[in-house]
């Protein structure tokens, strides 16, 4: 006689459930699209990063609308940062500039790179005059250049691998333990004689001489 075979199982018994797959998919396809969304907006930031068609010169003094939540910088052209350029500023509140760190900006054939990043207290009109030993050249912009960008787009390319990784260990880990619990309870069936036909008993005559 040939042995039954096991027991159909319902997908819906096994745990933990099947709805952990939409979860690894949904985690994979949100973070995919930050990662996206951080590069494109900060690559489009970058490219108009220093307003290059509003220079001043030495001794020029230039007169800002600035906001404390919107931060700026002022960048020198074709001249990396020295103790012989200086900036002032003056406006409402108690402004001040400070240290921009390492950063570049890169035109068709120009370089520039930040001099000082400019601080203010509350939005108002502030007046910004540099001077340096020689002839420069400064312009206004965003403290971000292309350093900065390279940073953030690091984080853009981390964001998907992160997501692929965490959807693909959510998938594997939920597999594994499905498959686990439907061993666990075809074992129980088969112990209570699910799936497998009783042995006949001994006939009438068994055990007659």
């Amino acid at each position: 006689m040939q042995p039954l075979p096991p027991p159909q199982m319902a997908a819906g018994e096994l745990r933990p459930g099947r709805h952990w797959y939409a979860t690894a998919a949904a985690i994979a396809v949100v973070l995919l699209v930050m990662g996206v969304a951080i590069g494109v907006y900060r690559f489009s930031n970058v490219i108009d990063a220093v307003d290059t068609d509003d220079q001043f010169a030495n001794g020029d003094t230039v007169t800002l609308r600035l906001e404390p939540e919107h931060e700026k910088a002022i960048w020198i052209k074709e001249r990396g940062p020295s103790p012989d350029q200086m900036c002032g500023i003056t406006g409402p509140g108690d402004p001040g500039l400070t240290d921009p760190g390492i950063d570049v900006f890169l035109t068709r054939n120009t370089t520039w790179n930040p001099l000082y990043t400019i601080h203010v207290p509350r939005a108002g009109d502030y007046k910004i005059t540099c001077t340096s030993e020689g002839s420069s050249r400064y312009a206004i912009g965003d403290p971000g250049g292309l350093v900065s960008l390279g940073g953030w787009l690091i984080l853009a390319a981390f964001l998907p691998m992160l997501g692929l990784g965490i959807g693909a260990a959510i998938v594997l880990v939920t597999a594994f333990r499905r498959r686990g619990h439907r061993k666990r309870l075809l074992a129980e069936r088969h112990g209570s004689g699910g799936g497998h036909p009783a042995h006949p008993g001994p006939g009438p005559g068994a055990g007659r001489q």
